[in-house]
């Protein structure tokens, strides 16, 4: 089977030739073992693309995740000048007086200079708010735009810029039917957090919950129609990027006011429009919100941090809920593949592999993001592992 094949057939809950593999990278590691310079890689669709298939390949992944937003071809003229670092890092600087620092293995951190600063919940006009997305030039504004600059002018259904879509655009042409590619979305909680800065966001939620539930619901607007945009240039599965609705941020009854409510509707509205498959990714102590979670009609739930990280058992997700959706992850992204051995690492996959592959619905990842620090030959062992202990028969 093809890569892409095979994950179709575990997120069906089907049983491919083996469990596949399938991990998200953070950025820094791409930065990192690829020697992409930082700004290219976040502003250069065609190097973006590269490494997510050299790494995906060199790892043996069945599947990539596109995790930024695509760019247009002309990018640099948006910019004022790049200056390098001797660290490998870059000092971007733009012409409304901005400048983003690109470190040479993390994300990147703007300085507004002064000159904008995060709104007030009393300030935000729900009727202006569609899609937020932090990785766009200068970060997030509001009101939003897609360049450096605010333009009063949000996006709305279907406006998506043509350049947005550019990098899912060149992942498909060259990886075929070999590999399964998924996109991303961020969730309307997310974008909520992302807007006001989460120690904000969280008291607004006590403060004015009326006024937050008008706001996740144009957020939910807006992602749903990215998501049904993603889906049309043919992507095999929407990830919804949902990291901080666990227990670490807010209880189960605020899972259920304001995240469950709008990543239904989001899930909803992208099946209705053609996604075949959207799963969401949440970081943490989500062990006693699964149910919540599956209740959102969502297909599968990627990360599944265990303890010490988070707070799920693999074979108590299993048996609670693995004939109605599928698990990817759960092997402790920093415990285990940061700072445990090789042979830690293929110990816990081949105990996840014996735990998640009954039945289907499982494919081998790390629980949260991969840390920029972990060796490229820990990452080459999952495939080893399921290649040798992940086979179904046949």
């Amino acid at each position: 089977m093809t890569g892409r094949e095979r994950i179709r057939e575990a997120m069906a809950h089907g049983q491919p030739d083996r469990v596949p593999v399938m991990c998200q990278l953070s950025i820094g590691h791409y930065l990192i073992n690829t020697g992409i310079p930082p700004s290219e890689l976040w502003f250069s669709s065609e190097a973006f693309a590269r490494a997510l298939i050299m790494l995906a390949d060199a790892y043996g992944f069945d599947g990539i995740l596109i995790n930024l937003p695509g760019q247009p071809e002309n990018w640099r003229e948006h910019v004022g000048s790049i200056e390098p670092r001797p660290d490998g890092s870059e000092d971007v600087f733009w012409p409304n007086g901005e400048v983003t620092h690109f470190p040479a293995d993390d994300n990147p951190q703007h300085d507004r200079r002064g000159k904008r600063r995060s709104p007030t919940l009393e300030e935000v006009d729900p009727g202006v708010l569609f899609y937020d997305d932090p990785h766009v030039a200068c970060g997030l504004k509001y009101p939003y735009g897609f360049g450096p600059d605010v333009t009063g002018a949000p996006p709305r259904k279907g406006e998506w810029p043509p350049y947005w879509f550019r990098t899912i655009d060149i992942v498909r042409e060259e990886v075929g039917d070999r590999l399964s590619v998924h996109s991303e979305v961020f969730s309307p909680f997310t974008q909520f957090l992302e807007m006001f800065g989460y120690q904000n966001a969280l008291m607004y939620l006590l403060d004015d919950p009326g006024k937050c539930e008008l706001i996740l619901q144009a957020y939910a607007e807006g992602t749903a129609d990215l998501a049904v945009r993603q889906a049309e240039r043919g992507v095999d599965a929407v990830l919804i990027s949902s990291a901080f609705a666990g227990a670490g941020f807010i209880s189960r009854g605020q899972y259920e006011q304001f995240v469950l409510p709008y990543e239904r509707y989001v899930i909803q509205k992208a099946k209705e429009g053609g996604a075949p498959v959207v799963y969401t990714h949440t970081c943490g102590a989500i062990g006693d919100r699964l149910d919540l979670m599956v209740a959102t009609g969502l297909d599968g739930i990627d990360t599944l941090d265990p303890p010490p990280l988070g707070t799920v058992d693999l074979a108590e997700a299993k048996a609670a809920w693995g004939d109605k959706i599928f698990f990817k992850g759960n092997i402790d992204s920093v415990n285990t593949l940061l700072n445990g051995t090789l042979d830690d690492v293929m110990a816990d996959a081949r105990e996840r592999v014996k735990v998640g592959m009954p039945g289907g619905g499982y494919i081998l990842s790390s629980a949260c993001s991969v840390a920029p620090r972990v060796e490229p030959e820990k990452l080459m062992a999952l495939a080893v592992v399921a290649q040798a202990y992940g086979s179904y028969p046949q």
